[in-house]
């Protein structure tokens, strides 16, 4: 079958995969509402296309955090790669790096830093959970400085694991050839069976309920790297973001992986972009699937997507060529969207550029009576 979008590779991943790992890359929280409503909202988004201008040259280059990269579209931390191709995290980085973009380490990869670091050259973020250990954060945070990774992409939103409820059904632990690399050698505890979910209860045990805002400042005096603050969702917490020194923030439910019934993160996105007040840049991650959806993120003020599911189902599928895919459809469905729309670079790309069905209805200038 020729694969001619991004979506199409999920069902090649399901076919591939054993049903406890497909499931935990599948699986959102509870009912699953905010996993559907992810993509969803981009369809309650239209366009208001320009017309007539010359779109000879698209120029589609962003720079993040002062790092120039070919589009607006990148690789967000998702866990456990190896487990949907041997390469895993290995292929991910090589295929960002030959598209021009960054990948996010997670840091339950399965590959270490150091790996990440031997595959090339290229741009690459390192999320970060706060373990109870705080050693271990210090050590890991350095090792990925060490490493040449160039951002911390901190996750604020998983106290606890969220119910995920097809992996309590599938009792979902890692496979047993396979470890989190970033932590072998560390007496950590295992992710062992348990009569739930493995990772939950692992999670459970090692990460910090205590995290608050004050251990973004404390982050910030192990590492000079910039701070990513990842799983924002209102005005209130962009604010004190942007007061903890951020140098950045992502829009993110988690993938729809923690509290039920969150809005979707395009619809979140206003919000977070207007409180920013443009003092850092804003990104979103979660259920961009097509060209389209990464053109209405920026035209609602984020500077990048970062996409997460789409990669692990390409590695699934084709290995590091699926995940060089799925990067090239989705840049040239973007550019095809900014051709359309009539604009030649991101900064042409304007809020009136789309119509949300949040939107009050626009008023049309009446034609003057005539006296």
């Amino acid at each position: 079958m020729e694969i001619t979008n991004v979506s199409e590779y999920e069902n090649v991943a399901k076919q591939k995969l054993p049903k406890m790992v497909f499931d935990y890359y599948a699986s959102g929280a509870e009912d699953q509402w905010t996993l559907q409503e992810n993509r969803n909202a981009f369809s309650r988004i239209l366009f208001r296309p320009r017309i007539l201008i010359d779109v000879s040259k698209i120029d589609m280059t962003t720079t993040v955090l002062g790092f120039k990269i070919s589009m607006p579209i990148m690789i967000a931390p998702t866990a456990m790669q190896k487990m949907a191709h041997p390469e895993g995290e290995y292929a991910t980085a090589r295929a960002a790096s030959a598209a021009g973009t960054i990948m996010t380490l997670s840091s339950w990869a399965t590959s270490s830093v150091e790996e990440v670091a031997s595959t090339g050259p290229g741009i690459r973020f390192f999320q970060l959970y706060v373990y109870k250990d705080r050693n271990v954060v210090a050590q890991l945070v350095r090792r990925a400085e060490k490493a040449g990774f160039k951002a911390i992409a901190l996750t604020v939103d998983t106290p606890r694991l969220g119910r995920r409820e097809a992996d309590i059904k599938n009792r979902f632990v890692l496979p047993p050839f396979l470890t989190l690399k970033n932590f072998e050698g560390l007496d950590l505890g295992k992710m062992d069976q348990a009569n739930d979910s493995g990772l939950a209860s692992y999670v459970a045990g090692q990460i910090d309920r205590t995290l608050s805002w004050k251990d973004v400042k404390w982050l910030q005096t192990i590492t000079s790297l910039p701070i990513l603050v990842k799983g924002v969702l209102t005005a209130e917490d962009t604010r004190l973001a942007v007061q903890s020194g951020a140098a950045g923030i992502i829009v993110s439910n988690h993938g729809a992986r923690q509290l039920d019934y969150v809005p979707a993160t395009i619809s979140a996105l206003e919000e977070v972009v207007k409180a920013a007040q443009g003092r850092v840049p804003v990104f979103l991650d979660g259920g961009v699937r097509r060209g389209t959806d990464v053109f209405k993120a920026l035209a609602l003020g984020a500077s990048g997507i970062f996409i997460g599911r789409p990669v692990v189902y390409s590695l699934a599928a084709e290995g590091e060529v699926g995940v060089r895919k799925v990067l090239q459809m989705l840049r040239e469905e973007f550019e095809m969207t900014m051709t359309l729309s009539g604009c030649r670079s991101l900064k042409e790309i304007t809020r009136e550029h789309i119509t949300a069905d949040w939107d009050t209805p626009r008023t049309h200038p009446r034609a003057l009576p005539r006296l």
